[in-house]
């Protein structure tokens, strides 16, 4: 299983929300590149950044600050927040990103998903931010009308079998993994699932990994040290 150190940045800050709520921000550090080192050099397999302005829609993005951190170091990036036209996602893809997050543009235009599709789909994560089993997107602020299930479908129909799950009510609450939502997704061992949220201890790895995920996503649990790396990567 894979291990993803989260970076989320607002404002050219590196910032943790509590179930997405701007009011709960709480700042890190000034310095998402030194950042992006330590990780890379605690052994992260990938970083997971999520422009927060961008998907907030706020009036400014983080491109550049992200662009320095995918220059700085030697280790995968995936990159989310904001990419709602196709566009906006090739030049993120031409950047040189591994993975590209998508979500409220997939929900909305699945014909430009469609067409992504047939040049992007190694590239392509779909998100499943998700309340009570259904999809939010515009920054977790709207429902998409898709279930967990019925999103995972219809994209796997397309030819993309990568997706993030966020249970929102958790994220930021160091309250431990979705276990029952990440076990009825996992049936279906065709697609990679990345686990996020609420993920605290060595014990909720553990879990996340029995299930099957490919992935695991550690976020405020890194950043108020109550989970290092280095270990994880010993049990994952």
């Amino acid at each position: 299983m894979k291990v993803l150190a989260a970076i989320d940045i607002m404002k050219g800050e590196v910032v943790r929300l509590t179930k997405g709520d701007q009011a709960t921000k709480k700042i890190y550090s000034n310095d998402p590149v030194e950042v992006a080192k330590k990780w890379e050099k605690d052994g992260a397999d990938m970083l997971h950044i999520i422009d927060l302005d961008a998907a907030l829609g706020n009036e400014l993005n983080n491109l550049s600050t992200i662009s320095e951190i995918l220059h700085s170091v030697n280790i995968p990036v995936q990159i989310g927040g904001g990419i709602r036209h196709v566009e906006n996602f090739e030049k993120i893809a031409s950047m040189g990103f591994s993975k590209i997050v998508i979500g409220t543009m997939a929900y909305r235009n699945l014909d430009e998903i469609r067409m992504l599709s047939k040049n992007y789909s190694d590239k392509i994560v779909i998100s499943l931010d998700e309340i009570n089993g259904n999809v939010m997107i515009d920054g977790w602020r709207s429902s998409s009308n898709y279930k967990i299930e019925d999103a995972i479908d219809k994209f796997n129909k397309l030819g993309i079998n990568i997706f993030l799950l966020t249970n929102i009510v958790k994220d930021g609450t160091l309250s431990g993994p979705d276990v029952a939502t990440l076990n009825s997704i996992n049936t279906d061992r065709t697609s990679k699932i990345i686990a996020s949220g609420g993920i605290s201890s060595l014990i909720d790895v553990i879990r996340v990994r029995s299930i099957g995920c490919d992935s695991v996503i550690l976020g405020k649990a890194l950043y108020e040290e109550r989970l290092d790396i280095k270990k994880v990567k010993t049990i994952a």
